[in-house]
């Protein structure tokens, strides 16, 4: 049994590029979409947010001269393009998924509402949810906050690089420690980076819990859905 019946599962643009330096490592999205098979043939509805650090980064772009709007279309387009490589790799062994956008671009993608997005899964289909919520100013972490608390799911499964929320950098720190759980309030006092303020906020608002964990261990997102404790759970 999952310990989850429907999840938003939050993927890192970066984490696509594997050991590249820009765009989509093959073998890295085959290996997500084998894991993403392995949760839906539990019978978990699944919605997912990927988005778009390996191809372009809206903010570090106004950083170099973008306009801040233009820069965030950019990004957004960026999700587009990683969540049709993910819909591809899907259907290649054999899971139907379907490609939702905030912004319209048919036939890329269909607009993107709550409502078709709750018919798709309850169908049987992967939901991704691509061009993060359609404005600029937005991370694609808010995406997933907003798309998680719209799609009623029990979770907002955070897969990063990293195995959990740590006291410091773990890449960086290496005294730093691991919370097998901790709360919204905590991790303000604490001033740890897990999503962005406003993402992070909406969660704790609309008592939506996240669990971050390593994606990019092979296995480990059905280790979550079995209930294996491999990261840490954030909650109010």
């Amino acid at each position: 049994m999952a310990k989850f019946k429907r999840i938003l599962l939050k993927l890192s643009g970066e984490s696509l590029m594997g050991e590249q330096r820009y765009g989509i490592d093959e073998k890295r999205l085959a290996e997500y979409a084998e894991q993403i098979k392995e949760v839906h043939d539990m019978g978990v509805q699944i919605g997912i947010v990927i988005g778009g650090g390996n191809i372009f980064r809206g903010l570090s772009g106004a950083g170099k001269g973008f306009d801040r709007v233009k820069g965030d279309q950019m990004g957004m387009c960026a999700t587009v393009i990683n969540s049709l490589g993910l819909s591809s790799a899907l259907g290649a062994i054999g899971v139907k998924s379907r490609v939702l956008t905030a912004i319209r671009m048919e036939p890329i993608g269909e607009f993107y509402s709550k409502w078709k997005a709750i018919e798709c899964m309850e169908a049987g289909e992967v939901v991704i949810m691509s061009a993060g919520t359609g404005n600029p100013y937005f991370t694609t972490d808010t995406g997933s906050s907003l798309r998680g608390i719209e799609i009623e799911a029990d979770v907002m499964l955070k897969g990063t690089r990293v195995d959990g929320v740590y006291t410091a950098d773990p890449e960086k720190d290496p005294t730093a420690t691991k919370f097998s759980e901790i709360t919204y309030d905590e991790i303000y006092h604490k001033g740890l980076k897990v999503m962005d303020l406003t993402a992070t906020t909406m969660c704790k608002e609309n008592h939506l819990p996240i669990y971050v964990f390593n994606m990019d261990v092979y296995g480990n997102l059905k280790k979550v859905m079995e209930g294996e404790n491999i990261g840490t759970l954030v909650h109010n």
